[in-house]
């Protein structure tokens, strides 16, 4: 299932907070890709990546950023591993991530964002401890918002693309689906095997988690909008 759209609140506005992040990875994505070199974007992957080792042992690794280290927790939720990594994030961003905003509001969303990427970026450092192998991609961050639209929106209908077609399935189902992927992948990451090399899946659930758990708290004190008709 490949989801295509959602169901929208009434009367909300616009996802300005949303919108904008999107255009930050893109506009960030563009800058890392226009590198002089192969050998360059390799240097600057490495360099604003989040390396765990340099976690463990408590400073940078070459080569190295004109900042403190663990800025990296920031920088590489931004950066992304190709244009399909990209794409892919933006879309779950673009169509779980506006609901969430109008529910929350910009500034808080903003902030629940941001915590949940930094979140799964710990998760990560810390199944990884000794790794250096730079990750980055804004997925902890979105599985972070997916967390919270999931305990927010569980009832809400997502549009998803199939074999015979567009179908309307129940938020629960759709994300509850996709989080047990990533459990399922996380322990066999943990387990060291070759099919899952390349995805962080500690990294999504690390920010799954962090959604869940920090959605009512943001939320708090916020008047809900009714759900309207759909959007894809």
């Amino acid at each position: 299932m490949f989801p295509i759209g959602d169901e929208n609140e009434r009367g909300s506005g616009v996802a300005l907070v949303t919108m904008g992040l999107i255009a930050l990875n893109v506009l960030a994505f563009l800058f890392e890709i226009n590198q002089p070199s192969e050998a360059a974007l390799q240097s600057f992957i490495e360099a604003w990546g989040v390396v765990p080792r340099e976690y463990s042992i408590g400073r940078d690794l070459a080569p190295s950023i004109p900042a403190p280290f663990w800025t990296t927790l920031l920088t590489s939720m931004f950066l992304h591993g190709g244009w399909g990594h990209l794409g892919g994030n933006m879309l779950f961003l673009w169509i779980f991530g506006d609901n969430l905003e109008h529910r929350l509001g910009h500034l808080r969303f903003a902030m629940f964002y941001l915590i949940c990427g930094l979140a799964a970026g710990l998760a990560h450092i810390l199944a990884n401890s000794n790794s250096p192998i730079p990750t980055v991609g804004a997925s902890g961050a979105i599985s972070g918002v997916l967390g919270g639209y999931l305990l927010m929106f569980p009832r809400n209908r997502v549009y998803v693309m199939t074999w015979g077609g567009v179908a309307a399935v129940p938020a629960m189902l759709m994300l509850g689906l996709w989080i047990l992927l990533q459990f399922i992948n996380g322990v066999g990451t943990v387990a060291d095997t070759p099919e899952t090399g390349g995805v962080a899946y500690l990294a999504h659930i690390g920010g799954f988690i962090a959604g869940l758990l920090l959605a009512p708290v943001f939320a708090a004190g916020r008047t809900p909008t009714r759900v309207a008709g759909g959007r894809y």
